[in-house]
């Protein structure tokens, strides 16, 4: 006769082979797989999936750091990329700060030579993350903050060596908005005890925190460095005007449709500028679409998300990677549903969370950092002043009189500006776009360094 323990063994057994069979891989778990080969420095690397709701399956990848000291002496830096709908694990790691790109070359300004570095595929549907159900996608940033904060505690759970190590939250474009509200929601949850963490800050990489302030700000800086003239700055000024009223009498969905109309005025006002980077002629987003299409949604996407997962991204991703990871389901596509994330998103799209800023501000043991690329034009530096100045924190005052510092490279070249006070940080990073780990390689890692020590 079975006892009560063989009995549970045998029927846990079961249950797992009925997972393998419906989903093509083992039950969601935080998977152990290094890559670290005798006599070859490069980084252990762990990877997985967790199921943080019924239906959604969010994938993690994580790089120890290569750094002398060892991975439990540097902190470990989550990064969370923009869209929504952009992978962090393909974009974020192969064409910005990870150890290699897709020809698997060596980059030499890797944020893994700095610390340990964990891209999330975020929200759940983006890149090799994916639903089984169409109502376990999210459509706002709590529900992406409540599906962060559970994968970030089964993490932890599984290797508490990283429950003391220093946690930084880095983050690009809409991924912005996605940490501050992740940002917040794990803050409380350490403090009331159910995720065990030692947070010490996030850093917002040309965010999308307000983008009415954004919208308002697109045609005085194209006028500004002169890609458009009087009568273009007015037709400009219209439609943002347009944008600015839906989102205020609470019609957000219609905002956004407001704000894929402003986009295609710029488009024909500049010729094409490219609003990732203004330098980059003949690069523009608008020229990148993968298909026509009526809906607004699908042109957002198109012009947003669908150029960073590029034919060679994709190919390399589903290819040599695919086979690496071992564990993606079979039936699952990287960035196969991104597009269905960016259209859950839409209603929440144009609101903005610069009261979770303020929020992380007021708790002063937490760095709150600003980061913008000089030459961006979807979240250009000017927006990011205008809401900066609509925070509700006691120490705006004394920020805006504190000096603005120049940041000098080897050749005592200035490669940025920095403004602080107490724990709030404005970096001005000088020739860089949206993607500045991509665009200014050396000068990202510096400000790393800096912000992380």
């Amino acid at each position: 006769m079975m006892s009560q323990a063989v009995r549970n063994l045998t029927v846990f057994v079961l249950l797992c082979h009925l997972l393998v069979s419906i989903t093509g891989a083992p039950p969601d778990a935080v998977f152990d797989q290094s890559t670290l080969r005798e006599g070859v420095d490069e980084p252990v690397q762990k990877w997985g999936y967790v199921e943080v709701r019924p239906h959604a399956h969010m994938f993690w990848w994580l790089y120890r750091t290569t750094a002398k000291e060892g991975y439990m002496n540097r902190p470990l830096v989550i990064w969370l990329q923009g869209g929504p709908g952009a992978s962090g694990t393909g974009f974020g790691n192969f064409q910005e700060l990870g150890p290699e790109d897709i020809n698997q070359n060596a980059r030499n300004t890797t944020w893994v030579s700095r610390a340990n570095v964990m891209f999330i595929d975020n929200p759940v549907g983006t890149g090799y993350s994916y639903v089984t159900s169409d109502d376990a996608y999210t459509t706002d940033v709590a529900q992406i903050a409540d599906d962060l904060v559970f994968l970030f505690k089964e993490f932890s759970k599984a290797y508490p060596e990283f429950q003391k190590i220093p946690l930084y939250i880095f983050c690009e474009s809409y991924g912005g908005k996605m940490t501050a509200a992740f940002a917040q929601a794990l803050y409380k949850s350490i403090n009331h005890g159910d995720v065990h963490a030692n947070f010490k800050g996030v850093a917002l990489g040309d965010s999308w925190i307000s983008p009415v302030d954004y919208v308002m700000t697109w045609g005085p800086y194209l006028y500004a460095t002169s890609l458009v003239e009087t009568e273009s700055l007015a037709r400009i000024t219209a439609v943002a005007d347009q944008c600015r009223t839906a989102y205020f009498a609470g019609n957000y969905t219609q905002s956004t449709a407001l704000w894929s109309k402003l986009e295609g005025v710029i488009n024909q006002e500049t010729g094409g500028v490219n609003f990732y980077n203004i330098l980059k002629w003949g690069q523009s987003d608008f020229s990148k679409q993968k298909a026509q299409s009526n809906s607004y949604l699908s042109e957002l996407y198109n012009r947003h998300v669908a150029p960073m997962a590029n034919d060679a991204l994709s190919e390399f991703m589903n290819g040599p990677m695919r086979k690496k990871l071992t564990v993606i389901p079979k039936n699952v596509t990287w960035g196969g549903q991104s597009g269905e994330v960016f259209a859950k998103q839409s209603g929440d799209f144009m609101k903005p969370v610069i009261d979770i800023v303020a929020d992380l501000l007021s708790n002063t043991d937490l760095q709150v950092v600003v980061f913008n690329g000089q030459l961006d034009l979807i979240c250009d530096t000017m927006g990011t002043e205008l809401w900066v100045q609509r925070l509700s924190w006691p120490g705006l005052e004394a920020y805006n009189a504190a000096p603005r510092k120049p940041l000098t490279d080897r050749n005592q070249v200035p490669w940025g500006y920095l403004k602080q006070h107490k724990n709030f940080s404005f970096y001005w990073v000088l020739g860089a776009g949206h993607m500045v780990p991509q665009d200014v390689g050396e000068a990202a890692l510096t400000m790393l360094e800096m912000i992380i020590g």
